[in-house]
């Protein structure tokens, strides 16, 4: 029994941090960072609201778009590494904020690759024939762990929220087909978030030297982002006996368009068959995938029969790359 995918939704911040804001905010300009990167502007939530509100956005619209009640939800997995708080899980709070009183909840951190891990996940529960309606959802609030001194990382990031509702298939023929995961544990040094955990609970001196920020290694992540996602993808494709050719739309993670176009031309996929809205919100990590997806179907981009492959590459280092045929 396969899952299909029977709602899209997603949901971003009303405020918009543009390139023109940030050169007011540090030595960098609009020209330099569109070259860099693709991104125009992103979304940034309130200070006073966490990771949760998006995803009850997003719970909220996946249940009224299906036309079912919160009663109905099984599972809510999220898909965060920007929860409100470590203890209890971001899962459990909209669990309680959309009144989904029948449904157990659990967050999956897995970086930028965290939406597809999720996917899979719910798809696994699906097969086993227990669950039958469950919410994944991609959100973070990354504006409240960058550094907006950092000319080079402060330009990436933005907020926000996307999911899909997972049911059963009644035709094999369609919904999630087949996956690649990886997941390599010596790209933690290139990528990470050092302080706040267990190894280093926050001080002064943690606060002082600003470790409660994300750091990035640009150029060694580049590298292994375009590596990892071409070598799944094309692993993905080949062992379903597909070339690229048969794939309708790529939805890869939005993470630089200058990684998203390498990609485009090693797999060999024309630029129309690639969604790209990395300009309007930068990099949402977990969320950019799904957003792009809820986006591409409100666009008219996915059709009943398309083949789609999702794609993305993360902190960790995990990655990978699934292939579904769209069945709505």
């Amino acid at each position: 029994m396969r899952g299909i995918i029977t709602a899209t939704a997603h949901y971003v911040p009303d405020k918009r941090l543009t390139n023109k804001d940030l050169e007011k905010m540090v030595d960098t300009n609009d020209e330099w960072i569109t070259t860099r990167t693709g991104i125009k502007e992103r979304r940034i939530l309130d200070q006073d609201k966490g990771a949760s509100y998006m995803a009850n956005r997003v719970a909220e619209k996946l249940i009224e778009k299906r036309g079912i009640s919160a009663d109905e939800i099984d599972l809510i997995i999220l898909a965060t590494a920007t929860p409100d708080m470590y203890v209890p899980s971001a899962s459990a709070l909209v669990q309680n904020n959309i009144k989904a009183n029948n449904c157990w909840a659990f967050d999956i951190n897995a970086g930028c690759s965290g939406f597809i891990y999720a996917l899979i996940t719910a798809s696994k529960f699906i097969a086993a024939g227990k669950e039958k309606k469950i919410i994944i959802i991609g959100v973070e609030k990354l504006s409240a762990y960058v550094d907006y001194e950092d000319r080079n990382l402060c330009v990436l990031f933005g907020d926000g929220a996307g999911g899909v509702l997972l049911e059963p298939g009644e035709d094999d023929q369609y919904g999630i087909q087949d996956y690649i995961l990886r997941t390599d544990g010596k790209g933690a040094q290139y990528l990470n978030l050092k302080a706040g955990g267990s190894i280093m609970p926050a001080s002064i001196a943690t606060v002082s030297n600003k470790l409660h920020y994300l750091y990035q290694d640009g150029k060694i992540v580049f590298k292994f982002a375009v590596k990892g996602i071409t070598d799944t993808f094309l692993r993905l494709i080949k062992q379903n006996g597909l070339i690229a050719d048969d794939i309708d739309l790529f939805i890869p993670h939005q993470a630089n368009y200058r990684i998203i176009s390498a990609v485009g031309e090693k797999i060999g996929l024309p630029a129309e068959k690639i969604m790209v809205n990395v300009q309007k919100y930068g990099n949402t990590s977990a969320a950019t995938i799904p957003i792009a997806m809820s986006e591409a179907y409100d666009e008219k981009r996915i059709k009943k029969g398309d083949k789609i492959v999702l794609s993305a590459f993360g902190a960790g280092f995990t990655w990978g790359s699934v292939l579904l045929n769209w069945a709505k």
